[in-house]
């Protein structure tokens, strides 16, 4: 009888050849099952669900898709001269640009991957930025996750003073319901309203500094209720955002009710407006906020000053009924028009926005449903690759795209 043949034991921390790999696929669709994995370990379990639950990490693996749109409108006109002389505001195009740009997030994470993880455990976990344990630490030994070695979340980044020189670090680790920005950047931003703060204000290009302290209040009070209102933000109606747009730019604000009222492809409320279906997203957390607002004189003319408000707000959100979360990432510019009220026509209390750019990370790239819609990573792994420019949402120092085209987004 022959002598059965030695079998050298495979190194643990090599992969399966492609021999191996052909032959357990053949015995596969023969049914049989002789050279199929054996039963995954606890160990190799868990690193199975730790490679499906990485809606971020894994942007070079899963080929992840996404899309940006740069529709736009011509900008606003400047308001008229003459606070009684000047022209009918119904005779003019009152519409602020708008532009929206969506990065859908949508992946494929092989099958040869989740079968290296049930043969070799070891050899995926070196796939995984800093191993199970997750989280590389800075200099300070702060983690860019936000959270430091003992566990404890890291203090918030200071304010945002002048444009960044480039994207945040990786941070590493995945979100979870109880922690949704866990291997985000935004893990160490601040919260809410109050991470808009306003610069101090003084009078500019012949615009008194009163008048400056209420645009910049007034801008402050758009993007909280444009993007912060619970009631906006699980699909109502933007009612206190709209109640501060000037009612005499007629024409961007029919535009914007008609919007939230009967979307279309050309006319999306999420341009301006962040909006969830309830129904198949839950919010988790807080929202984290940075940016930065800045006055600027409006060299068209004297009596003018332009203020422009730029950030980004990052969402976190679990399926409805289940544990998967994610993130949704919205970079909002929104430019407003400060005017000395003894010479230009305006509604006082409102404001008179001249330009509103938007960028939407993780958005499924339809248009028209009013609604953002972001894809989990069980979504991703029945989506087809998209090809297009690879763009990082958390990047704030290059400009809003005006693009009008789906692209690929790095990381959520």
């Amino acid at each position: 009888m022959a002598e059965k043949p030695s079998e050298e034991p495979r190194p643990e921390s090599a992969a399966p050849s492609d021999d191996a790999w052909e032959q357990f696929l053949r015995d596969s669709e023969a049914g049989v099952p002789a050279s199929a994995p054996k039963e995954p370990s606890a160990r190799a379990r868990m690193v199975t669900e730790r490679l499906r639950a990485l809606d971020e990490a894994q942007a070079a693996a899963a080929g992840r898709k996404g899309r940006w749109f740069g529709r736009s409108r011509p900008v606003a006109p400047a308001r008229p001269e003459g606070w009684r002389t000047g022209p009918a505001w119904r005779e003019m195009d009152g519409r602020a640009s708008r532009r929206r740009t969506v990065w859908s997030v949508v992946g494929v994470l092989t099958a040869a991957a989740l079968a290296v993880v049930a043969v070799n455990p070891s050899a995926a976990l070196s796939w995984l930025p800093g191993g199970l344990g997750g989280g590389g630490a800075d200099a300070s030994g702060a983690s860019a996750s936000g959270v430091d070695a003992s566990g404890v979340e890291a203090s918030p980044l200071a304010p945002e003073t002048a444009r960044p020189t480039g994207a945040p670090g990786e941070a590493e680790g995945i979100p979870t319901r109880e922690r949704p920005f866990t291997g985000s950047p935004a893990a160490r931003w601040e919260a809410g309203a109050d991470a808009i703060r306003l610069p101090r204000a003084k009078a500019v290009n012949g615009v008194p500094a009163a008048r400056i302290e209420e645009a910049l209040r007034g801008t402050k009070e758009f993007l909280a209720a444009a993007n912060l209102d619970p009631a906006v933000l699980k699909g109502g109606e933007p009612v206190k955002a709209l109640a501060l747009v000037d009612p005499l730019e007629a024409d961007y604000l029919a535009d914007l009710r008609a919007a939230v009222r009967r979307p279309t492809e050309d006319n999306d409320p999420v341009s301006a407006f962040t909006r969830f279906d309830p129904e198949k997203v839950d919010l988790v957390g807080d929202v984290r906020v940075r940016g930065r607002m800045t006055v600027a004189p409006d060299t068209a003319a004297e009596g003018r000053a332009l203020i422009t408000a730029d950030y980004t707000f990052v969402y976190g959100v679990a399926r409805v009924g289940g544990d998967e979360t994610t993130r949704v990432i919205v970079r909002r510019v929104l430019q407003v028009d400060a005017a000395d009220p003894s010479r230009y026509q305006g509604t006082e209390g409102r404001l008179w926005i001249r330009d509103l750019a938007s960028e939407i990370g993780n958005d499924d790239c339809r248009e028209g449903d009013g609604l953002i819609n972001p894809s989990f990573f069980s979504d991703l792994l029945s989506a087809s690759p998209q090809a297009g420019e690879t763009r990082d949402p958390y990047d704030r120092s290059t400009s809003v795209s005006r693009e009008d085209e789906c692209g690929v987004v790095s990381r959520t």
